[in-house]
């Protein structure tokens, strides 16, 4: 029998991906699913989609997302969190990323990224930073940014931002399963329900 998939498009810098990874770990280890990582560059996705940046939404929803929506998630979820938008939220993503995709453990290496942005505030697109990261998870911290910078590894970047936009994705998190579309970590028990029992329209 095939492993089954969860194939999860995410920005590296995501709010709702740091607060759905402890989950959807739990989740790919109790069904024996695999996640596949497929972090993507997220203004291009949400632009192709027609939504427009956070910055050029109204006050009142960006106050309500920082001070309300992700801390309310994050004392559910039981991980800590900025009771304000990180510092550097708007630096590139592209080292980051690179590194999650050629990580020896992605899971790992992707919430610790995840987490040291949304907890620590954290600079993820500072070389320094990212290998110190990478270290304390175990990984070869040079080779690995070695590897996230080579071209392979940009262009498996710059390809999952093409096929989250060929595939309708508008938004990080956003997880599929035998290609069902799910989108949100607050749909992280659908996705754990489709694995087992896919949705019959």
């Amino acid at each position: 029998m095939d492993t089954p998939q969860i194939e999860y498009f995410y920005s590296a810098h995501s709010a709702y991906a740091y607060l759905g990874a402890p989950t959807l770990t739990r989740i790919a280890k109790d069904t024996g699913a695999k996640i596949v990582h497929r972090p993507f560059d997220f203004m291009p996705v949400v632009q192709a989609a027609g939504a427009t940046g956070f910055k050029q939404r109204s006050a009142a929803h960006i106050n309500y997302f920082f001070g309300r929506e992700v801390r309310r998630w994050a004392q559910w979820r039981e991980l800590e969190i900025l009771d304000f938008r990180p510092t550097h939220h708007d630096n590139p993503l592209g080292t980051a990323s690179g590194m999650i995709l050629a990580a020896t453990d992605p899971d790992a290496l992707s919430f610790a990224i995840l987490q040291a942005h949304w907890r620590d505030d954290a600079d993820i697109a500072d070389r320094a930073t990212l290998m110190t990261i990478a270290h304390d998870c175990g990984e070869n911290s040079q080779a690995l940014m070695d590897a996230a910078a080579s071209a392979d590894v940009q262009a498996q970047f710059a390809a999952n931002t093409a096929e989250a936009i060929a595939r309708g994705v508008f938004g990080s998190p956003t997880y599929f399963v035998g290609g069902d579309m799910f989108y949100g970590q607050d749909r992280l028990e659908m996705v754990a329900r489709a694995i087992t029992q896919p949705f019959a329209p």
